[in-house]
């Protein structure tokens, strides 16, 4: 038996993911997380032979759940579970560590598979999320990346934020950082995608599939 933890915010696709295991009597949900922060600490005192964790949860990201996992119980492989098919969010999920990456429009057997796959020490991709690391590669190649690889991590995730309406309070409390540093990653954002304002920023981000709407 496989033993899983679910980190996801939305308590009924929680609760989907949980019965689309159950059925497959090869899996157990041993526990479940709705934020990040929360996601963390049950990874670290329940140990899962896997976790499932959305990119997108209040707190801390999916994003910054693999790097402390990986710092701190780095043998627990992460499966990252989203809407977003950006490529950014792909190629920047692998390189954190995450072992897997399955969008939500993938069929529920895709994600038994990953998790499977996971398990056993390989790696797993969805037909989407290949296909937008492939395009990735590509333009890597051709010297046409996306403004976004201009980005840092930490300006992306402060992007994110200010995209979902968060004041600079709020981005500096949740990074334990101050207002003026979350200001100073606010204008760089502003000049490396040539934007002018936080309704730019919030436009750039739903264009892009930062942010879910």
């Amino acid at each position: 038996m496989i033993k899983v933890l679910i980190a996801e915010d939305h308590r009924l696709v929680r609760a989907g993911l949980c019965r689309i295991m159950e059925e497959t009597r090869e899996i157990s949900v041993i526990a479940e997380a709705e934020n990040g922060r929360q996601a963390v600490r049950k990874i670290r005192e329940t140990k899962p032979d896997v976790a499932v964790v959305d990119i997108s949860m209040p707190g801390m990201d999916g994003l910054e759940v693999i790097e402390q996992v990986v710092a701190t119980c780095g043998d627990v492989p992460i499966i990252i579970l989203t809407m977003f098919e950006e490529d950014q969010y792909i190629v920047r999920a692998i390189q954190a560590g995450a072992k897997g990456y399955v969008t939500k429009k993938s069929a529920p057997e895709q994600l038994v598979a990953a998790i499977k796959k996971v398990y056993q020490g390989g790696r797993y991709l969805s037909a989407a999320a290949a296909e937008a690391l492939a395009v990735h590669a590509a333009e890597v190649q051709k010297g046409t990346r996306s403004l976004l690889d201009s980005l840092s991590k930490r300006e992306i995730q402060v992007l994110r934020r200010l995209a979902m309406g968060q004041t600079n309070r709020e981005i500096a409390e949740s990074y334990d950082i101050s207002i003026k540093t979350v200001d100073t990653y606010r204008l760089r954002i502003l000049k490396k995608l040539n934007l002018r304002n936080n309704a730019d920023i919030s436009r750039f981000a739903i264009r892009h599939d930062l942010v879910e709407i």
